[in-house]
């Protein structure tokens, strides 16, 4: 259907950005984005975001640490690296900007 093919390319478009956003808090392991995105009602499966992880780190905007853990294999930790908060900040930028255009676009619809 239009509008879910739309839902998801709008949800899509945001992804790497809230993600970004997320470990720019700290060190953080796959599931707590993971978490944190549920939280924001943005469902994400792991299939999705290890390879959106992996491409931001092959792109140098993360890096990661290995953590052992007390209850199983090493845990692999994520880092914004410097490029990835300039990519950031820029996105910040960017996100402020268009959230302006669109609610200056859709006006009182309702």
């Amino acid at each position: 259907m239009i509008v879910e093919n739309t839902q998801t390319q709008m949800r899509k478009g945001i992804l790497e950005y809230c993600i970004l956003s997320i470990i720019a808090k700290g060190e953080t392991y796959a599931s707590d984005i993971i978490a944190e995105l549920k939280k924001a009602q943005l469902l994400v499966v792991e299939g999705t975001l290890y390879p959106l992880l992996t491409r931001l780190k092959n792109n140098g905007l993360l890096t990661y640490n290995w953590v052992e853990s007390t209850s199983g294999p090493p845990r692999k930790y994520y880092i914004l690296s410097d490029e990835g908060r300039k990519v950031l900040e820029q996105l910040d930028k960017t996100w402020e900007e268009l959230s302006f255009a669109v609610q200056t676009a859709i006006g009182n619809r309702k």
